[in-house]
């Protein structure tokens, strides 16, 4: 396709800061270098109708860990590294409401549930680790994080009692997205869909930029594709696709809250009286290191086996929609927010958390680039 002057002149000249990928860190990014530089020409580039990776894809989780999760994490992290992703994502998640405001988002603060099947040890193995892990976050909420209750939803093949967090809560990620793109547009940010970035280059003050359709230069360039990240950079990321499914209406669906099984590898919640229901990807770790956007019948299957034995044993459904989204993942939990070269940047790797952490990231990402500007 060959552009007019008009369009070259309009769109791809004199631009002062060029951002990949429209989820929740690029928008978040171009809001913030639009605050500190507000006569800056910003253009955002995105390959999808819509976002492409997960900001829309997920389950619109505003969460920041289940105690089984935790625990893992402690694992292959130390204390203090554990206490700093907490905290990080908590104070991602309260950028996230003061930046949108909490009913353009349909913030919900029904709390989250940990559930764990009759024959895992994992219940007993949490319950000893309650009181310390309490304890450590204790600074971030000032009181206890992790409490006991009751089976009270009637799920079955599960426990008697699941682990309660009251500070988890649930957002309509399509309105979270719509808000962004909407602020974004209202400060004069550019965004441009179905546009791929093949490559770029830099110069001495200034980076070329190869697309399927158009070639042109920006000042800086800012990488926020996370799990695509490896097509344009050389980063420890990772794709990893999250398979969901949803069913339709369900009368009288009394489920309120967000719920993780099986060490967070499934997890679920009542959105307009239909179960949104994903995970299993621990069924195929390797197949799902993907970009494909396709579902798998073993993951399908398993979702559905688990909706039709669990969640709903002794209700009647219908499933109407299913699809996948692409998180960016690593070995550790830490973010990639770093400079490449003189003039690129990168915010990548959220590890399945970018509804709590991509708006930090996001704030993060500028901040660096201001600081080299």
């Amino acid at each position: 396709m060959t552009l007019s002057y008009w369009e070259i002149k309009s769109w791809f000249t004199n631009i002062d800061f060029t951002i990949v990928g429209s989820g929740i860190v690029g928008l978040s990014c171009a809001l913030r270098l639009k605050d500190q530089f507000p006569k800056a020409n910003i253009l955002i580039l995105e390959k999808g109708m819509l976002p492409q990776g997960a900001s829309t894809k997920n389950a619109g989780f505003a969460c920041f860990g289940s105690l089984s999760e935790i625990l893992d994490d402690l694992k292959s992290h130390s204390e203090e590294e554990v206490f700093n992703l907490v905290k990080k994502r908590v104070n991602g998640l309260q950028l996230l409401k003061e930046t949108l405001g909490e009913r353009a988002i349909n913030y919900q603060n029904y709390g989250g549930y940990e559930l764990f099947l009759n024959d895992d040890d994992l219940f007993e193995a949490c319950l000893s680790k309650q009181v310390d892990i309490n304890r450590l976050l204790q600074p971030i909420f000032k009181k206890d994080v992790f409490s006991m209750k009751p089976n009270s939803f009637h799920f079955k093949k599960v426990k008697e009692h699941y682990i309660f967090n009251p500070f988890e809560g649930q957002i309509d990620t399509g309105k979270m997205m719509e808000a962004l793109l909407q602020k974004a547009q209202s400060k004069g940010i550019k965004i441009l869909n179905n546009i791929t970035v093949e490559g770029f280059s830099e110069a001495v003050d200034s980076v070329k930029i190869k697309t399927n359709s158009v070639e042109f230069s920006t000042s800086k360039l800012c990488i926020a594709t996370n799990g695509f990240a490896t097509q344009l950079i050389k980063e420890d990321v990772k794709p990893a696709r999250a398979q969901v499914l949803i069913t339709k209406p369900i009368d009288n669906l009394h489920i309120k809250g967000t719920f993780h099984l099986d060490k967070g590898f499934y997890y679920f919640r009542n959105i307009d009286n239909r179960i949104l229901l994903g995970g299993g990807r621990n069924l195929d770790f390797k197949g799902e290191e993907t970009t494909d956007f396709a579902q798998t019948y073993i993951i399908q299957n398993k979702l559905e086996s688990i909706l039709k034995t669990v969640i709903l044993p002794e209700i009647p459904f219908e499933i109407e929609q299913r699809w996948s989204g692409i998180m960016g993942v690593g070995k550790l939990k830490n973010t990639i927010v770093k400079s490449l070269g003189n003039h690129v940047y990168c915010g990548v790797k959220l590890g399945g958390m970018g509804i709590a952490i991509g708006s930090l990231v996001g704030k993060e990402l500028a901040q660096l680039i201001a600081y080299h500007d």
